[in-house]
């Protein structure tokens, strides 16, 4: 990927690009002399640096859709409290939505403020062993609109790879807005040297959505990056009181499990639809330990251990 410097201009062609320092768009810019004479090609130096950062963390998950609003936050949100219930393990969730950072909001947090330390910025804490970093902290205000051009999102997203101080961590979620865009491909790419477990990709079942996953299964087969299975979320409504099942979204075209079948890759589970999964975002609580009977606690659960499998055969 061609990487773009932060002080670039409009439409610079990136380091990496065999037009870099001699496009029109680089006359006036201050890497000009640079990128022209090769040096500014190389690998960014950040990638050796986020790898040894990334040493004392065992597994790193990533969480993608192609679309917005199937609830990839929620799962990311909900997938770290999940694997928090074992206090033996530390968790790491980090929100790399820079323009839409709600992981604050359904975590509780919000209002808390980031703090530097001497070993870099200190994440906040949901409990001892479940530390979340988002934009988010660094606003003023959460109505305040991040309006920030690609370099300066990848910048970001370099300084939460390389200057959060984790710690020793079992788990690190990293919750991407929808696409295969700047921060997706700015992840991978300062992951490359970390090795990452993979990606879980969040549909619902119609195929508006199913469209845009099979784009985000692209992506993560041309970047080389594992997937490790499908889950589909608002996947039918289970009444509470007759128990009877009603597809609010229906699958027009077989819905993830097909999709999952024609391109190959594991359907890790179904989350039927909760009013109650909503309430507990809205109020920054695990759905877990408000609602511990519901069907769709169930089925995170079951998500969860079909992730914990997969990452413990590959240690």
């Amino acid at each position: 990927m061609a990487d773009v410097p932060e002080n670039a201009p409009q439409h610079c062609p990136g380091t990496g690009s065999s037009d870099a320092g001699k496009t029109s768009a680089c006359q006036g810019c201050p890497n000009q002399s640079l990128c022209a004479s090769g040096a500014a090609a190389g690998p960014d130096p950040a990638i050796e640096e986020i790898k040894e950062k990334m040493s004392s963390v065992k597994h790193k998950i990533l969480v993608l859709s192609g679309k917005g609003g199937v609830g990839k936050s929620t799962f990311s949100a909900h997938l770290a409290h999940g694997l928090a219930e074992d206090e033996g393990k530390q968790i790491a969730l980090l929100d790399v939505d820079i323009c839409g950072p709600s992981i604050p909001k359904i975590m509780g947090l919000e209002g808390e403020q980031v703090h530097q330390s001497g070993s870099g910025w200190s994440p906040v804490y949901v409990e001892d062993n479940l530390a979340v970093m988002s934009v988010g902290f660094l606003l003023g205000s959460p109505d305040d609109a991040v309006i920030w051009r690609g370099p300066k999102k990848n910048g970001m997203i370099k300084q939460f790879l390389r200057d959060v101080d984790w710690g020793e961590v079992d788990y690190l979620i990293v919750d991407t807005p929808p696409g295969t865009s700047d921060e997706h491909l700015s992840v991978v790419q300062y992951l490359s040297g970390a090795d990452i477990d993979g990606a879980v990709i969040i549909t619902t079942p119609q195929e508006v959505s199913l469209q845009d996953v099979r784009k985000e299964i692209n992506f993560c087969r041309k970047v080389k990056l594992p997937i490790i299975g499908v889950v589909e979320n608002m996947s039918g409504f289970i009444c509470p009181k007759c128990k009877n099942e009603s597809q609010i979204f229906p699958p027009t075209t077989g819905g993830a499990e097909k999709m999952c079948s024609d391109l190959s890759i594991p359907l890790l589970g179904r989350v039927p639809l909760d009013p109650n999964i909503g309430k507990s975002c809205d109020t920054g609580k695990s759905f877990f330990t408000e609602i511990p009977d519901s069907p769709a606690t169930f089925s995170y659960r079951a998500i969860i251990q079909k992730i914990q499998d997969y990452c413990s055969q590959r240690c």
